[in-house]
């Protein structure tokens, strides 16, 4: 039986570094006008890229489904305004590889016109099914806006084998800098409690625990007070200490619940479905007002930046406009990282657009993000071990990356690795340890891509022997039968020749009982 009170439960590791949070806290400065030209990206989620249901030259509105998904893993995605496509092609797109990728090209009109053919509101939704409702979610292209980019409309479905206990928001937002869930817990602390209504309804959770850390105090009394004058009598809002990773799933369900995900494992195998502030409240505007998810918060801070603070940010608006929203680049700019300094990565172009993923843009100075120092030996100090939140040996999963044995690497668990970056912040050595993981995650899923294709290439070839096989059996097999055929109607129709052959096998058998009994 457990007893003690959600948030009292603690993780291994994790680190604690300065927040950077005030820059931006609080500071809401608007939505970002809509360019001329927007880049809609087709893999705006984990899963498969969505198929384009336009052509160059068409029309479209606000809020029509543009692509789609026919897979389960998957999210649709919408058309941010009214305007027409120009053309389907691979245009730049924010990853650390800095290739292109499909995206549909369109031109907006300036008109902002919705599409005529939007669903109704569904504001009797406790009367539906969860199923009804779980489509909703998919039809409005929502995704994991923690970062993860996850469709919410999978993660909402647990199965009949996994009854769900506790529904866990994530207010966390432990990252540095960024504030764009903090703004949206303070100002909106109502939107979210709708979502956690259709949620819990949903998936027939019992409880709802609000996860917040307790460097935000003015979003933690705005939930508290959302909570109380709503009727969710077994929602709770729990106030966590300030720890980087905290928001990460495992780790914030650990604290919450006291319950461990298991390794390679799911939160819904332990009765827990984990979902970000920013996710709940885009449910709260896909099933009460039947809209999709078309924009975003995003915040955008820095040094670098002149005025640093949270937007709202259509999808398709390349980043060099958002910035240019915020006041442009001030003279420390340096780096462009999209997402916080632990997990971000540095952008090479801020011409490519934001995506449904994109929840900060941090404009950073040398001294914010210094260039690293060149990597050491490894001392084999434990630093990195101590403070992983995932209980994994980073000593040694590096070892094994560098040396390109995949084999121990996963043995090790690397794919329990959320990448964090704890490891590498406190090594003295300035090992980029989370670089070599990454390699060896993408390696390790490049060999299992190779041996499924080799092992598909196996089965086709085999059908096709067996195929090639049977078809000559069965040619082979006719060859006789019409042979047969052919012998005994021409036996039929010449008596003198049947007669001459059943002779000539008389005198054969005649011929083989002689000579057995000579022999004999």
């Amino acid at each position: 039986m457990i007893t003690k009170d959600p948030g009292s439960w603690d993780f291994h590791g994790g680190i604690h570094r300065p927040d950077m949070k005030a820059m931006s806290a609080g500071r809401y400065l608007g939505k970002v006008p809509l360019p001329k030209r927007l880049v809609i990206p087709l893999q705006q989620h984990i899963g498969t890229i969505a198929e384009p249901l336009v052509e160059p030259g068409e029309q479209v509105f606000k809020g029509q489904t543009i692509a789609r998904v026919p897979d389960y893993i998957g999210a649709p995605i919408h058309a941010p305004t009214s305007g027409t496509i120009i053309e389907i092609s691979e245009q730049p797109v924010a990853h650390p590889s800095g290739l292109s990728a499909p995206c549909v090209v369109m031109e907006a009109d300036g008109e902002d016109r919705w599409w005529n053919q939007l669903p109704e509101p569904l504001p009797w939704f406790e009367e539906l099914d969860a199923a009804t409702l779980r489509e909703r979610i998919r039809w409005a292209g929502i995704v994991g806006l923690g970062g993860a980019a996850f469709p919410t409309s999978v993660k909402v479905n647990p199965g009949p084998d996994h009854k769900i206990d506790t529904l866990v928001i994530n207010g966390a937002e432990c990252e540095p800098y960024i504030t764009c869930d903090d703004y949206l817990m303070r100002n909106e602390a109502d939107r979210i409690i709708e979502g956690i209504r259709v949620l819990m309804h949903v998936v027939d959770a019992g409880e709802c625990l609000i996860g917040i850390e307790d460097n935000k105090p003015e979003a933690i009394a705005a939930m508290e007070k959302a909570v109380a004058d709503s009727d969710l009598e077994t929602t709770r809002v729990v106030t966590i200490p300030t720890r980087y990773p905290t928001g990460g799933e495992k780790q914030l369900i650990k604290v919450l619940t006291g319950k461990e995900v298991p390794s390679h494992g799911i939160p819904a195998e332990i009765g827990v479905i984990c979902l970000n502030v920013a996710t709940t409240a885009a449910v709260t505007d896909a099933v009460m007002a039947g809209r999709p998810l078309l924009s975003r918060l995003v915040t955008v801070t820095g040094e670098g930046v002149n005025n640093p603070g949270n937007v709202e940010v259509p999808y398709g608006v390349p980043m060099s406009r958002v910035i240019e929203f915020t006041g442009g680049y001030s003279n420390k700019a340096y780096k462009l990282i999209l997402g916080g300094p632990m997990m971000g990565f540095t952008l090479g172009d801020d011409e490519v657009p934001v995506t449904k993923a994109t929840n900060c843009l941090l404009v950073a100075s040398r001294e914010e993000a210094p260039d690293p120092l060149p990597a050491q030996p490894c001392i084999r100090c434990g630093k990195c071990a101590a403070a992983c939140p995932a209980r994994l040996l980073p000593q040694q999963l590096y070892w094994y990356a560098r040396s390109k044995d995949l084999e121990k690497c996963q043995e090790y668990n690397l794919f329990d690795c959320i990448e964090c970056g704890c490891c590498a912040w406190v090594c003295p050595s300035h090992i980029p340890l989370v670089q070599y993981y990454r390699f060896a995650k993408t390696e390790t899923w490049a060999q299992e891509k190779e041996k499924q294709a080799a092992e598909e290439a196996r089965r086709r070839h085999e059908a096709r022997v067996e195929r090639l096989e049977r078809l000559e059996r069965e040619r082979k097999a006719r060859l006789r039968k019409k042979k047969e055929a052919l012998e005994k109607k021409s036996s039929s129709a010449d008596p003198k020749k049947a007669a001459i052959e059943a002779a000539v096998q008389r005198a054969a058998q005649k011929k083989k009982a002689r000579q057995r009994s000579e022999e004999s």
